[in-house]
């Protein structure tokens, strides 16, 4: 081989070296944890969290590969979730997605820097989980299942169709949800001149014996209250 051509091969091998080292490099692994407040094997968070790594797949995310999951399923009471909120914080992950059931606050009392991103939560500002639903701020963003000011849309929308409508019975859900939609809607039938009636959400007897007392008496409407798809804070 004459020695131009041996130099020139020689620089062609040395250029590929690095090309080839940096495609041997195995690529960087992300961390994320995951706090669930119920048990492992309830189908419910099976197939929240079955969804969840769809859709990291196909953002180009592969357990193994360029990520690394490290899960808590917390059950019983508030303490161990606090104990396993710690420990997640204390891994030191990119980014922590809570579940339901109080893991958002707990993880919120745990860390003020790791991002968290929570998957259903229920009035985020009025909660302190955010500063605004169009600015999160802080370190915490996510879904929120159900938009409040929606709930006083439904009685004037009521109304609007019904004009002579003066009382209105409101079948609720208990729970958070349920209270800070009654709120609203209460803050509009004042507004409207409407009386309401509050009817539990409970055995259907006890339902359908409420509302066949409320609809003996005249100019009466009805509302249910239905949970509502989560709506993504910062975007809607």
């Amino acid at each position: 081989m004459r020695r131009r051509e041996f130099i020139t091969l020689l620089g062609g091998a040395a250029a590929a070296w690095p090309l080839a080292a940096r495609a041997q490099q195995p690529e960087r692994m992300r961390r994320i944890g995951v706090l669930m407040h119920s048990r492992p094997d309830d189908p419910e968070a099976q197939a929240r969290l079955l969804a969840f790594l769809q859709g990291l797949s196909e953002a180009g995310w592969a357990v193994g590969r360029n990520l690394r999951i490290d899960y808590r399923w917390s059950v019983g009471t508030f303490a161990h979730l606090s104990r396993d909120a710690a420990e997640l914080v204390a891994l030191n992950p990119e980014t922590i997605l809570a579940g339901v059931g109080g893991t958002t606050t707990t993880l919120l009392q745990a860390t003020r820097t790791v991002p968290i991103v929570f998957a259903q939560g229920i009035d985020p500002v009025g909660n302190g989980y955010v500063e605004s639903l169009a600015q999160p701020g802080g370190n915490a963003t996510g879904f929120m299942q159900f938009e409040y000011s929606l709930a006083g849309k439904w009685l004037e929308l009521l109304k609007e169709v019904a004009p002579r409508i003066v009382r209105v019975a409101v079948v609720r859900e208990p729970g958070p949800a349920g209270i800070g939609q009654w709120v609203i809607i209460q803050a509009v039938a004042q507004s409207l001149g409407v009386e309401l009636k509050p009817i539990e959400l409970g055995a259907a007897e006890g339902i359908e014996r409420a509302i066949s007392t409320f609809a003996r008496s005249p100019n009466g409407g009805l509302i249910t209250v239905v949970r509502a798809p989560p709506c993504c804070i910062g975007s809607c």
